[in-house]
């Protein structure tokens, strides 16, 4: 498998072949601008944690508080890394606190408003499943109900920006 189709290795050797087909025909941009042409207005950080919060709050209220939402440049797609969910444990007089904590790539600052939803959601069910497993994208699916075909088009997304 060539390494620029590397992001939908696990899906269908047919859709791979269309995506790859759209990719010989410099038509991945025409994919993606004519299904997401809605961009984000979620440019700072203040703005990414209260987009957060309104999603936790709205699916998740008894999950633990948000202590912070960032957009990170450190976080890459090369490192597979799109977002990032952390319990930071720091000591606080004589206790110990954890911190909850999310981290979206800076990537997505650009990127169009549904997939910026949707990697928010991906992170904020972390908060209640820690793996990725079928109670994990169940929960996806419940804040997001087209959350897996925005998965595959982000994948895309990434293969055009990359390519």
């Amino acid at each position: 498998m060539p390494p620029e189709i590397n992001y939908l290795h696990n899906y269908p050797a047919a859709l791979q072949a269309q995506i790859k087909q759209l990719q010989a025909q410099d038509k991945l941009s025409d994919y993606i601008t004519r299904r997401y042409a809605q961009p984000h207005l979620v440019q700072t950080d203040k703005a990414l944690y209260q987009y957060s919060n309104e999603i936790k709050q709205t699916f998740l209220r008894s999950a633990p508080m948000l202590d912070k939402v960032a957009y990170d440049n450190r976080l890459t797609i090369e490192h597979h890394a799109l977002g990032l969910n952390t319990a930071i444990s720091r000591v606080q007089g004589g206790k110990l606190k954890a911190k909850k904590e999310i981290k979206i790539s800076a990537f997505f600052k650009a990127a169009p408003a549904a997939f910026l939803r949707m990697i928010v959601v991906h992170e904020l069910a972390h908060l209640k499943e820690r793996n990725h497993d079928k109670a994990f994208y169940k929960l996806c699916q419940h804040m997001e109900p087209d959350y897996h075909q925005l998965e595959f088009d982000c994948r895309v997304y990434l293969l055009w920006k990359n390519s």
